[in-house]
């Protein structure tokens, strides 16, 4: 009798609370990846373009952007979380706890925190608390993050519901500061406008827009060994409700807060993620424009502040017209990015 040696991944009624995953392949993130992750999104922040740029400002050497490693750390659970979810949901109390350098092997540990079988009968919600380390067993990144995932058995009994206590974002006191940005060159980094020249309340259209072509956002997504099939099996997609591949929802948010550059580009360095919400899917073809809405203010120490920034993604429409719900309540269309953050940036001196 021949037995599969292959995994086909963990159905809803797989999970459990308390349940432990320790995700495989530990990736070493080299120069090459991120000279690659630059080129997959265009981004321009100084911070994570220039090695002298890095070290006037409290780096060791050229770090990786906290969001590829994110990518990364994401792309491990992938297999034992999500290979048979239907969408990724949300985000919630994410922290970039330590730099990652060129050099760096990252791993994934993730915990089940929460679930919840939908009425439908067929999907449930999972909600997991994932952390990253470092070869050196620190912990860089950890976030919660939950995700519809198809019952592989109807018939199976629901669970009990348990939903997790999360925090509607992180608190400003336990940001990780970063030590000192006394040394920041406005000219290198592209604007002249800092911590206190941004309002509360006040919206940023950052104009430009870039399309995302079918090769790109698949190169983007192996980068991040991400094996979700929706990306990918272009054949099992013709079966999905889209007809299609979905672009990794990853892929919008760096090129979102890569196009917010042109507006915020001293908030170079993001510190949290406070909550996130893919709102609406995305697909090769589609172009993707940026606006962003400052929701709060810190101040870290003398030289550094801190952002708390809503940023919005949409497709193929003018991201001037700030449109984010409609008189619905729901996400207005055209909208497929809602990403709550914490950014620092250089206060005057």
């Amino acid at each position: 009798m021949t037995q599969s040696k292959s995994f086909s991944g963990y159905f809803f009624e797989d999970f459990f609370v308390g349940m432990k995953l320790a995700h495989a392949t530990p990736l070493t993130l080299s120069e090459g990846d991120v000279s690659l992750y630059r080129a997959l999104t265009g981004s321009r922040f100084a911070m994570y373009s220039a090695e002298t740029f890095a070290a006037e400002n409290g780096f060791d050497r050229l770090p990786v952007d906290p969001l590829l490693a994110f990518h990364v750390v994401f792309g491990k659970t992938v297999p034992d979380i999500s290979l048979n979810a239907v969408a990724n949901l949300g985000y919630a109390d994410g922290k970039f706890l330590k730099a990652v350098y060129p050099g760096d092997t990252l791993r994934a540990e993730s915990e089940v925190i929460g679930v919840k079988q939908n009425s439908n009968g067929k999907t449930g919600v999972v909600y997991v608390r994932t952390r990253g380390f470092n070869q050196r067993d620190d912990l860089v990144i950890s976030y919660v993050r939950w995700v519809m995932v198809n019952k592989g058995d109807h018939n199976a009994p629901a669970p009990e519901a348990v939903i997790p206590d999360l925090p509607k974002a992180v608190d400003a006191k336990s940001l990780p500061a970063p030590e000192n940005y006394a040394n920041w060159n406005d000219t290198l980094s592209g604007s002249t406008h800092r911590f206190e020249d941004y309002e509360i309340g006040e919206k940023i259209n950052h104009v430009d827009g870039m399309t995302v072509e079918e090769a790109e956002h698949q190169i983007a997504t192996r980068l991040y060994q991400n094996t979700a099939k929706v990306h990918f099996d272009g054949h099992g997609q013709k079966a999905s409700r889209f007809g299609k591949r979905l672009i990794y929802g990853g892929v919008v948010i760096s090129i979102a807060r890569s196009l917010s550059f042109n507006g915020l580009a001293n908030a170079a360095e993001t510190l949290a993620i406070n909550g996130g919400t893919h709102t609406g899917p995305l697909f090769a073809g589609d172009t993707v424009y940026a606006w962003s809405e400052v929701l709060d203010k810190a101040e870290l120490s003398d030289t550094v502040g801190a952002l708390r920034l809503r940023l919005v993604a949409v497709k193929d429409q003018d991201p001037g017209d700030f449109a984010l719900r409609g008189t619905d309540g729901k996400y207005a269309p055209g909208v497929c990015l809602d990403f709550d953050y914490w950014a620092a940036i250089p206060r005057l001196r």
